[in-house]
């Protein structure tokens, strides 16, 4: 059963979907001098921040900075969709990868007030939309997004609800940002995906979250989940698996209905690692052959957003899809000797109209989520 999408909202460091769409087919990277923490201290000295003023403090509702630009997409999203929760039953699953840590630093650090109910969504989500059945907070690393956006299309087909809006968020922690900086052998200025230059992840943040119903030809939407295909392999705590991943593919081919060759376009998780960015072109060539779709991704442009990552790749390949318009794999200039046989997309747009799409996203432990989608007619 497919699930359409029927309104969405996003924030990242380069804005709106819209914005971030722009963006990326200027080539335009949001990648700014670090300003969470020591840069010297963390050895990084760059990341995709937000220019969110009041990040260091709750807001009149007691909201943190997660839970405020979390708030904010939820009830964007909502508007967007027409779907008032007090008069239809509503769910919610939000995505996260570390939730409030943010927050949790700064209780530790110098004794800023937190609850313990802070640390989940459930009341920032009810700060703006109060009659919601149920909220549910998944840590699913940089996969979180798509595990939510996999629950909520079940919790539709199931009839638990009657639409669901699927979320994530997360925002830059001097904890992650520590671990950046000791695994990475240099300091990275920006996401390079795929490219023989790469330096590795930087950080990103933000929040984004989309409307899930039943498809109606009565209800516009701006497309469908054909299927979430969703794996644990658990291969090692932070390297990828290829076998995994290709797995984690054709389940999603298999629950969406779908061959390879029907897939026209291709998001890919793209973290310019050492790691990732062989295994997952290994992948694509197993899964999709020398002549598969075209792959851009966008981390090069709004840096790795965690819990968000899976359902901002969705929006910007659902405009890909509806403007005809495939933005570049920002940061890309020359490919890795591993993803020379795949059409990646990069030093200017490519004018392409898919009807179908693949968003992929990968977690440390071999949490991967796949999802297919398919445009409509606008």
């Amino acid at each position: 059963m497919s699930a359409a999408i029927t309104g969405s909202s996003m924030l990242s460091c380069l804005g709106s979907v819209d914005e971030t769409f722009d963006a990326l087919l200027a080539g335009r990277s949001g990648a700014s001098p670090l300003r969470c923490g020591d840069p010297d201290k963390l050895n990084v000295r760059y990341g995709y921040e937000i220019r969110d003023e009041a990040r260091d403090g709750a807001d009149d509702g007691g909201l943190r900075l997660a839970g405020r630009w979390l708030a904010a997409c939820v009830a964007e999203a909502l508007r967007d969709a027409g779907v008032d929760p007090s008069e239809r039953r509503v769910a919610v699953i939000v995505g996260t990868g570390l939730r409030e840590h943010r927050a949790v630093e700064q209780w530790h650090g110098d004794g800023t007030e937190l609850r313990l109910a802070q640390t989940h969504f459930t009341e920032a989500v009810r700060s703006v939309a109060p009659g919601v059945t149920e909220v549910h907070t998944l840590a699913n690393a940089c996969a979180a997004s798509g595990y939510a956006l996999a629950l909520a299309a079940d919790l539709l087909e199931l009839g638990e609800a009657d639409a669901v809006v699927a979320a994530g968020c997360d925002t830059l922690t001097e904890s992650m940002l520590t671990m950046i900086g000791r695994v990475g052998t240099t300091t990275a200025e920006t996401v390079q995906p795929f490219d023989a230059d790469r330096d590795g992840v930087l950080l990103g943040e933000g929040a984004v979250a989309v409307v899930l119903e039943t498809p109606s030809p009565d209800k516009p939407a701006i497309g469908l989940v054909r299927g979430v295909g969703v794996g644990c392999d658990a291969y090692h705590e932070t390297a990828p698996d290829r076998a995994g991943i290709v797995a984690t593919m054709r389940d999603a081919h298999r629950r969406a209905g779908v061959e390879p060759e029907d897939i026209g376009l291709v998001v890919a998780h793209g973290t310019a690692t050492a790691l990732n960015d062989p295994t997952e072109a290994a992948a694509l060539l197993e899964a999709f052959g020398p002549d598969g779709p075209p792959v851009t991704g966008i981390k090069g442009a709004i840096g790795h957003t965690s819990g968000g990552a899976a359902l901002m790749s969705v929006l910007v390949a659902l405009k890909a899809m509806r403007s005809g318009v495939v933005p570049p794999t920002v940061g890309l200039r020359t490919p890795i000797a591993e993803a020379e046989k795949l059409a990646l997309v990069y030093g200017q747009p490519l004018e392409a109209r898919p009807r179908m799409a693949q968003v992929n996203a990968f977690g440390f432990g071999g949490v991967n989520a796949v999802t297919i989608l398919e445009t409509v007619d606008a």
